[in-house]
C-alpha cells in the first residue's frame, strides 16, 4: 500500500527542519512519500524544505497559498498524493522513530486511525501536566472520539465518501473530520506504537491565541453537531469560569505558570467570541463564516 504523508504549513521555518530530519530516518518497506502544502509562509519555510528533497526523494511541494486555513492546505494535498491512505503530521511537532510503519501497517487494517502523542521531549518538564495523550473523547453531541490532525490518518475511500475538510472551519477542521468520518460509517482505532512528540507554545502570545482560536471554532463545532446552542448555554459559556481567573491569577509563580494563564485567559476570549458570533440579532444572517453552520444537519455529502 502506497502512504502519502502530508504537512500543511503556514511559516513553519523554525521547527519544519526537525520535522524533515525525523521523516527523513523513518523506515518503512512500502511505498511512501511526503507532501509539503504550503498556505502562503513568508519566512523561508519552502526554502528549507527544498533543502531536503535529497533525503527525502519522493518529497513533493504543493502550493495552498490562494486561500487561508490548514483546511485549505491539506485538501490541496490530498487532491495532489497519489497514495492509498494518508497520514497527517505537523511542521511544528517531530514523529518519533517508526511512525510512518505504524501509520501505514494501521491503515492497511483500519480506514480511520489516530496516534500517540508524547509531550516529554519538546516540552520543559513544567508545561507537560500529562506525559502521553491520544485520542479523546466528546462529552457533548454527537458524543464521539475525536485526535489531533497532528497524528492522524485515513484511507482514500474515507476521503472519496464523506470529502475533505471543511474549509469553513480555520480551525478544529480536525475534530470535524473525526466526527464527520464516524456518523459517516468509519471507526476510529488508536494506533498506540504512531508516536508524535508534541511541542506546547512556549510564549504568551502563541499559548493565548491558540487556546482562542481553539475554543472559538469548539463553539461552533457544538453548534453544528448538537444543534442551536441556546442562549442560557451560552450565557453559561460567556459568564462560567471568569471566577476562577483572578485566582489563577494571584498564583503565578513562574514563566510557565504566566504561559499557563495565557493559554485559559485566550480559552475564555475564544468561547466569548463564539458566543457573540452565535448571538446575532433577530432576522440578520449571521456575521462572518457563520453561515457554514446553520444547519442543524450533518451535511456528510458535503465538500
Amino acid at each position: 500500500m502506497r502512504l502519502s504523508v502530508i504537512i500543511a504549513c503556514l511559516n513553519g521555518a523554525d521547527t519544519i527542519g526537525i520535522q524533515l530530519e525525523a521523516l527523513a530516518n523513518q523506515q518503512w518497506s512500502e511505498p511512501w512519500e511526503v507532501i509539503f502544502a504550503d498556505n502562503g509562509s513568508r519566512d523561508g519555510t519552502v526554502t528549507i524544505v527544498e533543502q531536503y528533497r535529497h533525503k527525502l526523494p519522493n518529497l513533493r511541494i504543493v502550493d495552498a497559498s490562494d486561500q487561508p486555513g490548514k483546511a485549505h492546505a491539506g485538501n490541496v494535498a490530498m487532491s495532489a498524493a497519489s497514495g492509498e491512505a494518508f497520514a497527517f503530521c505537523d511542521a511544528d511537532d517531530e514523529v518519533a522513530p517508526g511512525w510512518v510503519a505504524a501509520m501505514g501497517e494501521a491503515l492497511a487494517e483500519y480506514d480511520f486511525v489516530g496516534g500517540a502523542m508524547d509531550y516529554l521531549k519538546l516540552n520543559q518538564p513544567k508545561r507537560v501536566k500529562h506525559q502521553v495523550g491520544g485520542i479523546k473523547q466528546a462529552e457533548h453531541p454527537p458524543f464521539l472520539p475525536f485526535c489531533g490532525g497532528c497524528n492522524f490518518g485515513f484511507n482514500r475511500s474515507v476521503y472519496q465518501a464523506i470529502g475533505g475538510f471543511d474549509e469553513s472551519f480555520l480551525f478544529g477542521e480536525d475534530t470535524e473530520y473525526c466526527w464527520r468520518a464516524q456518523l459517516a460509517g468509519s471507526k476510529l482505532q488508536f494506533v498506540p506504537n504512531a508516536v508524535v512528540h508534541y511541542r506546547h507554545r512556549n510564549t504568551l502570545a502563541a499559548s493565548y491565541r491558540q487556546a482562542r482560536n481553539w475554543s472559538e471554532s469548539y463553539v461552533l463545532l457544538r453548534k453544528k453537531y448538537g444543534g442551536s446552542l441556546s442562549r442560557l448555554m451560552m450565557l453559561k459559556l460567556l459568564l462560567g469560569g471568569w471566577r476562577h481567573m483572578p485566582l489563577c491569577l494571584v498564583r503565578i509563580r513562574s514563566w510557565e505558570d504566566l504561559v499557563e494563564f495565557a493559554w485559559q485567559f485566550g480559552w475564555k476570549i475564544g468561547e466569548m467570541r463564539g458566543c457573540i458570533k452565535q448571538l446575532t440579532l433577530p432576522g440578520l444572517k449571521p456575521l462572518g463564516l457563520l453561515h457554514h453552520w446553520d444547519s442543524r444537519a450533518v451535511p456528510l455529502s458535503k465538500l
